[in-house]
């Protein structure tokens, strides 16, 4: 794209000269020379992508391949850009009902074609050059793969723990930051608030039970009543947690698993 905006803008510039030099000499009319100049840049805009392609299509080729690929787009782009640009001018003088000979402009051709390929060396190199400039560019970073639904991530710090949602057998509050009760028995730290984490954990089976505590409703084993409405939550691997009757909702949903 930017080599195709570069060899466009390139074209327009020189039809634009070749228009102020022939005014200026007093050889012609400056609109008669703009249909002549516009129709040739129209037309080359209209072929601009056959030298990306060739050069696109041959670069795994030898080299005495990719030059007879080249030869062969180079006189396809100039029999078409000499065809478009008298079809152009007859139509542009025809509305402006100027005379115009498109038989007389194609048997000029030979004098035409030298310049088309010169044209068309140039803006393939332009694209080879701007190919070279984006191969050189480092590479973007990746952006850091999601985990899957049954991961989570700990930022314990300055390392990562990537653990299983079942390994997660509660997470505690601990200040700014928040503890990971595993069942391995690794306690991991993360600053962040147990809101924060009740909301994300919440929908993958997590229960806010304390003020201080969420549990994994996966990990429950038991409730145990403590009296005045609070329980004490049994978690795998011998762990506890704490109910607290504030969390009426949380009393409800895992009473479930407790009687099972």
């Amino acid at each position: 794209m930017i080599g195709w905006a570069v060899v466009l803008i390139a074209a327009a510039a020189v039809c634009l000269l070749n228009v102020l030099g022939f005014t200026q000499g007093g050889r012609g009319q400056v609109g008669e020379h703009l249909v002549y100049e516009g129709s040739s840049w129209l037309a080359i805009a209209l072929l601009a992508w056959l030298p990306w392609a060739a050069l696109r299509g041959a670069k795994t080729w030898s080299w005495t391949l990719r030059l007879v690929a080249h030869v062969a787009a180079a006189l396809v782009f100039s029999l078409l850009h000499v065809g478009l640009f008298i079809l152009f001018r007859a139509l542009a003088f025809g509305v402006l009902g100027q005379p115009y000979d498109p038989v007389a402009a194609a048997g000029a051709y030979r004098y035409e074609v030298w310049k088309d390929l010169l044209a068309y060396a140039m803006f393939a190199g332009c694209y080879g050059m701007v190919g070279l400039v984006e191969a050189g560019r480092p590479p973007q970073p990746a952006a850091p793969a999601l985990p899957p639904e049954d991961l989570f991530d700990i930022r314990d710090g300055g390392r990562l723990v990537r653990v299983r949602l079942e390994e997660i057998l509660a997470v505690s509050s601990a200040g700014n930051y928040a503890q990971f009760h595993l069942r391995d028995g690794r306690r991991p730290m993360m600053r962040s608030s147990l809101a924060a984490l009740a909301a994300e954990l919440g929908p993958r089976g997590f229960v806010r039970t304390h003020k201080s505590w969420l549990v994994n409703a996966r990990a429950v084993r038991g409730l145990t009543p403590e009296g005045s409405g609070d329980y004490a939550v049994a978690l795998d691997e011998g762990q506890t947690a704490p109910l607290s009757r504030r969390y009426p909702q949380a009393l409800h949903r895992l009473r479930a698993p407790a009687t099972s």
